[in-house]
């Protein structure tokens, strides 16, 4: 299982997420994938940049990490065109190193361009209709389309890459698990559940590489790693059915409001045991996954944890 890096736009500002990727790249670590968000999970995380500026600037600042966006919805903030200028874009400037990673998102930010948040069979209507506006504008030459969501006209990638763009697409039950089989060349997923797999490989997946994404808050000292992830991460563990609803920061705090500390320290690897964290990935690979992208909680954490990951927590995890 190849190991990755969260570039976080919730926690960290650009300029900081550009110094962490060369920072994750120097440490060994395989690929990083990027969160595309409007808003933070929580105001205690406190940042949201355009995640495909820092893209641009990290295809230009490293050279060997594979680079995803972990995820991007192109069913209402991004029009599915605009999204696919963008990849290509990025796989241009990082050398071929890209995967465009989409999902059906959540109202945290798609809110903003207002009109309401649709129902999920709505969403996942989108996302199709999206994946197949992006994968023949990849194809090249001239798209139109009258769809029942999207209209396309006359559009073309005029700067399209030799290497075509890999389309991953985030699964959660069993609609999203069909389409991504059909459509994608990756499986995306946020909980280490085999059944996603079978799912993805009934409809077509089979063969084809499956990425996760766990938390871990490193800290010398235990309880201050606790007390950061019960800070910014006690949302986490709430599902991706009541995640993808919540309309703000505000409704996260509310709805994790009764966690305790020592729920989220049972969830989530916290302190600098590496042993913790070795065990806690078996459960990806037992389910498939055949990459792994860690997300350190914390902007300030970064540096002093890519230096664990480096002497420590890498060769750990790539012993077994």
């Amino acid at each position: 299982m190849e190991i990755g890096y969260t570039l976080m736009c919730e926690q960290s500002g650009p300029r900081e997420l550009v110094r962490d990727a060369i920072g994750a790249e120097a440490a060994g670590f395989d690929f990083a994938v990027i969160s595309d968000h409007a808003f933070p999970w929580l105001e205690e995380q406190g940042h949201s940049p355009y995640a495909w500026s820092v893209l641009g600037a990290v295809a230009q600042a490293t050279e060997r990490m594979a680079l995803m966006t972990y995820v991007t919805c192109p069913i209402k903030r991004y029009h599915p065109a605009v999204v696919a200028q963008k990849a290509a874009t990025v796989q241009l400037l990082s050398d071929g190193r890209f995967t465009l990673g989409l999902g059906a998102g959540e109202n945290l930010n798609e809110h903003i361009t207002g009109g309401g948040w649709p129902p999920v069979n709505t969403r996942h209507e989108r996302l199709r209709e999206a994946v197949e506006i992006i994968s023949a504008l990849f194809d090249g030459g001239y798209v139109n389309h009258r769809g029942r969501h999207y209209e396309v006209d006359s559009a073309r990638l005029w700067d399209l890459p030799d290497q075509r763009v890999p389309i991953g697409i985030a699964v959660s039950g069993p609609q999203s698990c069909a389409l991504a089989g059909e459509l994608a060349d990756v499986m995306v997923a946020v909980q280490p559940e085999a059944e996603l797999g079978r799912r993805f490989d009934d409809a077509g997946g089979a063969g084809k590489p499956r990425v996760g994404q766990m938390p871990v808050s490193f800290d010398r000292d235990r309880d201050r790693a606790i007390e950061r992830a019960h800070e910014q991460f006690r949302w986490f563990d709430a599902g991706w059915k009541v995640n993808a609803e919540l309309p703000g920061p505000a409704a996260f705090a509310a709805a994790s409001t009764h966690v305790r500390p020592e729920e989220v320290a049972e969830a989530i690897p916290c302190g600098d045991d590496v042993q913790a964290v070795v065990d806690a990935t078996r459960a990806w690979s037992d389910a498939g996954f055949t990459h792994l992208a860690l997300i350190a909680i914390g902007r300030d954490t970064q540096p002093a944890f890519c230096e664990w990951a480096e002497e420590e927590l890498l060769p750990a995890l790539r012993a077994g």
